[in-house]
């Protein structure tokens, strides 16, 4: 049935959150030190407040039992309150996840936009001086990191442009160009780590499915070459590229963390590593959280446009 294997993905997903979970609490536990450690070089502050701060936000407790109080607050839809901002957590976050979505969707767009019509192309036309400079293109942007691609590209930008390259704090305060601007180069970087993965893909299987028995019997029975592509070759050179959609979608997302950084973009990104390098724990479990639940939601839509597109899968799933 087809509800039952959603239910499977769901359950897990769940447990995925947990293991995920209780893996980064353990780490952070596991480090030396905590918050308030900086706190006790100020001497304005008394090792008695200091200790009643730490047992306020439950730091006096074993990493184990911090994790079980914090699950289940979580399960009521309480995310805790950050040590380093004295805000609930979901505050916070809210419109920063909303920045860091907006920038993975049109990277992941940017992405499929140009992969689409660079794989279909050079299937179609294999072993042709097009075919060979799509190939090195991604072979070059694949072998260069996103992070020096990044850097390059807003050393470049600075140098020889006034386009802006960073600076902007809140995607609310400023005009939709003003955003526009901010998020088209790290959707760009985005977009060139995706599109090596996508574009190899999708031009093997369009030339797999073009030397298929079944295509050449349509070229046989004299069908034009535009239904064979459309009914034929197209719907079995998608089934791979539809299981990418949910590993880029989560993969994108937590490539943006480290973009935002770089370019300056008012994401989870900024927030995450000061959280880490605050030992905030709350704070920091949240967008990992986030990254999971991302990731999971990929693979559904995922399966479920498999399960749209090929009666095969439906009919076992049935």
């Amino acid at each position: 049935m087809i509800v039952r294997r959603l239910l499977r993905r769901l359950l897990h997903t769940i447990l995925l959150l947990i293991v995920v979970s209780a893996v980064w609490f353990a780490l952070l536990a596991a480090s030396p030190g905590d918050y308030f450690d900086l706190q006790r070089l100020d001497p304005r502050v008394s090792p008695e407040t200091i200790q009643k701060l730490r047992v306020d936000y439950g730091l006096n407790k074993t990493w184990p039992i911090r994790y079980l109080d914090w699950l289940r607050s979580v399960t009521h839809g309480d995310m805790r309150v950050s040590i380093v901002y004295n805000q609930p957590v979901t505050q916070l976050l809210l419109p920063r996840v909303a920045n860091t979505l907006l920038l993975t969707v049109a990277g992941t767009l940017l992405a499929w936009a140009f992969a689409i019509p660079a794989g279909l192309w050079a299937g179609v036309k294999q072993n042709t001086s097009i075919d060979r400079l799509f190939t090195l293109v991604a072979a070059v942007l694949i072998a260069i990191p996103e992070l020096l691609l990044g850097i390059l590209l807003v050393y470049w930008v600075a140098t020889n442009t006034h386009w802006p390259v960073g600076g902007m704090h809140s995607t609310r305060t400023n005009s939709f160009t003003d955003v526009l601007q901010h998020l088209l180069l790290p959707a760009i970087v985005l977009a060139a780590g995706l599109f090596p993965v996508l574009f190899q893909h999708l031009r093997t299987s369009v030339a797999e499915a073009s030397s298929a028995p079944f295509v050449r019997s349509a070229k046989s029975l004299g069908i034009p070459p535009h239904r064979i592509w459309l009914r034929y070759v197209l719907p079995v050179a998608a089934n791979p590229m539809i299981s990418l959609l949910g590993l880029s979608i989560g993969g994108l997302w937590s490539s943006s963390l480290l973009i935002e950084v770089i370019f300056g973009w008012p994401g989870l990104g900024p927030l995450f590593v000061e959280a880490v390098m605050a030992k905030d724990t709350y704070l920091v479990l949240t967008p990992v959280i986030c990254s999971a639940v991302v990731l999971a939601i990929g693979n559904l839509l995922a399966d479920l446009f498999l399960l749209w597109n090929d009666p095969r899968i439906r009919t076992t799933a049935a």
